[in-house]
């Protein structure tokens, strides 16, 4: 298994958010993490990615074998783990070609790789622009400068596809996007998505789940997952809302 979340509990602030959460990943899988807000779904991705701030409590997260609990963030994304935020940040004076030529070869260092020549990297920016259909003038600006939400979640498909993560995160992706670019993040993602690596996808409706088809679909409600099913449940959500989920787990 490439992801085992045993028992997790995350509390911020002292405030318990996660509250006994079970989740089992393999490679090769598209799982969808739905729920009303304040549930605890942006602290699941914080807390599978090590981020400041998220205290884990109680229990363990397995990833490749490992319990990484105790890992630093950094080494964490190293490992293969990669987030998309929900509001992704900009990064002013810093060119996208730059950032990512620096994200790839601290990765290989980690690796025991040497760092990537620079022709070899202008043929990997190429091949995965067309893939995530991203124009030249994103990249050659500093990293989500002035650029729009939609902009922002492309520029991080395209970040995604430079990387290659073994795992994927994403959390809210379809947050303010129109249709057409959440086409051209879906395309990427499905592009992107082998057997060997695995997507989580954290959204509040079920329309990004008719473009990324998820293998399993869970509600999150009050910091545990007390549902899961198929691609068929984000329909019954769409259709019945968060509520009858709640009254049945209330029962």
């Amino acid at each position: 298994m490439l992801l085992n979340i045993k028992n997790l509990h995350v509390a911020i602030n002292g405030k318990e958010i996660i509250k006994g959460l079970n989740l089992g990943v393999n490679k090769g899988e598209v799982h969808a993490i739905m729920g009303p807000n304040g549930t605890g779904k942006s602290t699941l991705a914080a807390a599978i990615t090590g981020r400041e701030g998220y205290d884990i409590t109680q229990g363990e997260i397995w990833y490749k074998g490992k319990n990484i609990v105790e890992m630093p963030a950094e080494e964490r994304a190293n490992e293969g783990i990669f987030l998309s935020f929900q509001y992704p940040v900009e990064i002013p004076g810093v060119s996208m070609t730059n950032f990512m030529r620096t994200a790839i070869n601290a990765q290989r260092e980690y690796r025991g790789q040497a760092p990537i020549q620079a022709g070899d990297f202008l043929r990997m920016m190429e091949e995965k622009k067309k893939l995530v259909d991203i124009h030249e003038k994103l990249t050659n600006r500093s990293v989500n400068e002035g650029f729009s939400g939609g902009e922002k979640k492309k520029n991080e498909i395209f970040q995604m596809a430079m990387l290659e993560p073994t795992l994927a995160i994403l959390d809210e992706t379809d947050s303010g996007l129109d249709i057409d670019a959440l086409k051209v993040v879906a395309r990427g993602v499905n592009q992107l998505r082998t057997s060997e690596n695995a997507f989580v996808v954290i959204t509040h409706y079920q329309r990004l789940l008719e473009l990324i088809v998820p293998d399993f679909v869970h509600v999150l409600f009050d910091g545990k997952i007390i549902k899961s099913g198929g691609r068929n449940l984000a329909l019954e959500l769409e259709e019945k809302g968060y509520e009858w989920i709640k009254q049945e787990h209330l029962v």
